[in-house]
């Protein structure tokens, strides 16, 4: 059990404790709440979790709240370790006997990497049954991944993602203003951010931190996602996990049964059941999505062969074709603005080949067809463009685009108009 003065004097330093220089993010999460839910914030390890209840705390502040009407605690100070949900409930009513005029007015709590107390869940429930409070929770571990949350709270919670920077978020960042008219020496900057953005992406601390990015994006992937994963789910074969992360950051599309042939030759034994469930894993840690292919069938999409994208850039750690690092981008892109994959976003391709990167879906119908290609040469704007009136035709959408580097015109082919966008532009615009 956790004394008495070791929980006062942690209330006590989150009352004090001054709130850090932060980069305002994009994502908009409600500071009230008229039903009673908590909010969760959940992403991939790193990408800024706990900054962003920082950055609440702090609009939170502007407001005129009272900042000891905030009580945020961190569940990895190791003063705490070892804590059970007994220990978390001492830390609730010591706050109110030292602030008891709170009893009667509305508190903010923030319970940071809250998977570290057993049994959390009981008090923070509790809590939004008793007491008039708005709870804000992250988590993620070897433990308890960020998604689970919800599950663990019975769905009485509202769930937000937080990804590493958009390109929005990199440039504020960089201290670079995004204006309305540039000239063209902003325009070159931009491009020049831009490069680097699509190369290193936008983790928050390879942005700070860019002269040690290399080895940062490396330790995001051997330790707080391999070991996470390994140690969760007590994997045994270790060497088809790490051939199994390879193959994945490698692949455009990937076939499990191609691996798991693949690993056969090199002698290893597994089924295919476990290099699934590995799959499942990755995903589940908000690191690796699989987008599978259109169809008007369940059933074909749930058997299609699934591209695959990572969480941000920088995870590729090594030199990759641009064409598929800004279909990357622009599927993240996607994700932040609310498209979920394999629910309103796939990507398209029939029996000749043709193929379209991504097939946005909106109830039953298609409302927008786009393809991503670094530029359009003679040799590949045929190809490209003829994928699309394909598509178009087959799915009945008439909304088509093309997303390259630093192109932009109207295409005009078989009565359809093809727009070609920038790829700044596009990361840049509202919605």
């Amino acid at each position: 059990m956790l004394s008495r003065d070791i929980i006062i004097e942690v209330i006590r330093d989150s009352q004090e404790k001054r709130l850090p220089d932060l980069i305002e993010r994009d994502l908009e999460v409600p500071l009230e709440l008229k039903i009673r839910r908590a909010v969760s914030i959940i992403g991939p390890r790193r990408a800024g979790k706990t900054y962003y209840m920082f950055l609440l705390m702090n609009r939170l502040l502007r407001r005129g709240v009272d900042r000891n009407r905030i009580l945020y605690v961190g569940f990895e100070d190791y003063r705490l370790e070892g804590i059970g949900w007994r220990d978390f409930r001492n830390i609730v009513e010591v706050y109110y006997e030292m602030f008891p005029e709170n009893r009667r007015r509305k508190v903010y709590f923030f319970f940071d990497e809250v998977q570290n107390v057993d049994g959390w869940e009981k008090i923070v429930r509790t809590l939004m049954d008793e007491s008039y409070v708005q709870i804000f929770v992250t988590g993620s571990s070897s433990k308890l991944l960020s998604r689970e949350i919800a599950t663990q709270l019975r769905g009485r919670t509202l769930t937000y993602e937080i990804f590493p920077f958009s390109f929005k978020e990199f440039l504020r960042a960089r201290g670079f203003k995004i204006r309305k008219y540039m000239s063209s020496y902003e325009k070159s900057k931009i491009l020049n951010f831009l490069d680097e953005y699509l190369r290193w992406g936008g983790y928050p601390e390879t942005v700070i931190e860019s002269k040690r990015r290399e080895e940062i994006l490396r330790e995001i992937w051997e330790v707080t996602i391999a070991r996470d994963i390994i140690d969760r789910w007590k994997i045994r074969n270790i060497k088809a996990l790490r051939l199994l992360i390879k193959a994945l950051r490698e692949s455009r599309e990937f076939s499990v049964h191609k691996f798991h042939n693949y690993l056969k030759s090199l002698g290893l034994k597994i089924s295919k059941n476990t290099l699934y469930n590995y799959l499942e894993y990755l995903h589940d840690s908000l690191i690796v999505y699989p987008l599978k292919k259109f169809s008007l069938s369940y059933k074909d999409i749930e058997m299609s062969i699934p591209k695959i994208y990572l969480a941000d850039n920088g995870l590729y750690m090594k030199e990759e074709e641009k064409s598929k690092l800004m279909e990357n981008l622009v599927f993240m892109e996607f994700k932040r603005r609310g498209y979920r994959e394999n629910e309103n976003i796939f990507y398209w391709k029939d029996y000749t080949g043709k193929e379209v990167d991504f097939v946005i879906k909106k109830g039953n119908n298609i409302t927008q067809l786009t393809q991503v290609c670094y530029e359009l040469t003679p040799e590949n704007e045929k190809r490209e463009l003829n994928s699309l009136i394909k598509a178009s035709k087959e799915l009945n959408c008439k909304n088509l685009q093309i997303i390259t580097w630093n192109r932009q015109e109207t295409i005009k082919k078989e009565g359809k108009n093809i727009k070609i966008i920038p790829l700044w532009k596009w990361l840049l615009k509202e919605g």
